[in-house]
């Protein structure tokens, strides 16, 4: 069977030399094995080492795997306070490989894929690490969108209704069972839908310790990466979907912090995490922190049934791990009932 996400040497070859300066030499091409929305592709070359993230095949929801939109704000963020890869070249839909792609300067630096980070130092590293996500998140919400061009990089109105709207609808457009949690979840975030504050700011959408680049030998933050759910929308959503690492079982595929004990490997807890990114930012506080959770369980198991119903449909980037993620949703919207049956 031939491999859907597999690309032709030759013409990109050909092509890469062509659009990108510098470029020569392509000698292989290796797919990265994580990432289920735009696989994503190392390119060795002789002029050096690139990295290729295109848009899947086959047929695809709409508004989904736009990675236009990644390369835009990337481009948009070099030179601020955000660190970003650098950006070599957008393709059009009509390329060599017959869909979307861009290419990025290769970083070499550390990735983390267990959030109780075992492979640090000692537990100052690790809360170095923590403290410096944080840092980069409070950064990005402080970006200003007209400043760096992405004044229109949202629409207006109140950010949480337009969300739910988009992903409840891509949601029952790859529906492939009824699942009773994700109903009454959906009902719950319609009914306690919080009124517009007017918090406006870019927003990375997929933030998380494994979508970020550190440095090899210390805690900073080289770049961050995965910026296809980006857009300018409300900063609390950013800093809620991180904090669902904290709730989500570390014997999961999600490899979350439940059942660690946080406290004796150095790391934060939720709520000193939240404290910390409200002073960086000049905030009180968080509100309504429950709906704002409770939401971000909702959006992943929208997404996760996305991959879910791709991997049914052979178009998925990794399909033996994709068909995984049906029980991901089942557990996500578990996970939330929990937590909002508490504030009932």
């Amino acid at each position: 069977m031939n491999d859907p996400n597999a690309l032709d040497h030759a013409a990109l070859a050909s092509y890469l030399e062509a659009e990108i300066p510098g470029f020569s030499g392509l000698a292989a091409i290796e797919k990265f094995k994580s990432g289920q929305s735009n696989p994503t592709y190392l390119l060795m070359a002789a002029s050096g080492r690139y990295v290729l993230r295109a848009k899947p095949p086959g047929q695809l929801l709409k508004s989904a795997h736009q990675v236009d939109r990644e390369f835009r704000v990337m481009k948009a963020l070099a030179g601020s306070a955000v660190p970003v890869p650098q950006m070599l070249h957008l393709s059009a839909e009509d390329s060599p490989i017959g869909r979307m792609f861009y290419v990025m300067a290769f970083l070499d630096g550390r990735i983390f894929w267990d959030p109780a980070l075992p492979e640090a130092r000692d537990n100052d590293e690790r809360f170095a690490i923590y403290a410096a996500m944080n840092g980069t998140l409070a950064a990005l919400h402080d970006v200003d969108v007209e400043t760096v061009g992405l004044g229109d990089f949202g629409r207006p109105g109140n950010y949480f209704e337009r969300q739910l709207a988009r992903w409840t609808s891509q949601y029952r457009a790859s529906e492939t069972s009824a699942i009773a949690d994700m109903d009454r979840l959906i009902a719950w975030l319609e009914t306690h839908m919080p009124a517009d504050d007017g918090r406006v700011s870019l927003v990375h959408g997929d933030y998380r310790l494994d979508n970020l680049i550190f440095a090899p030998d210390r805690p900073k933050v080289l770049a961050v990466l995965d910026w296809e759910l980006s857009t300018s929308g409300h900063p609390f959503a950013d800093i809620a979907y991180q904090c669902m690492q904290w709730r989500l079982p570390h014997a999961s595929g999600f490899r979350g912090l439940g059942g660690i004990d946080r406290t004796a490997l150095g790391l934060p807890s939720e709520e000193d995490y939240v404290a910390a990114y409200c002073r960086r930012r000049g905030l009180e506080g968080i509100g309504n922190w429950p709906f704002f959770l409770a939401f971000s369980f909702f959006r992943l198991a929208a997404i996760c049934q996305g991959v879910y119903k791709r991997a049914l449909d052979g178009n998925a980037s990794n399909p033996e791990k994709a068909r995984t993620y049906g029980e991901a949703v089942k557990l996500l919207s578990y996970l939330a009932v929990k937590l909002i049956d508490k504030e009932m």
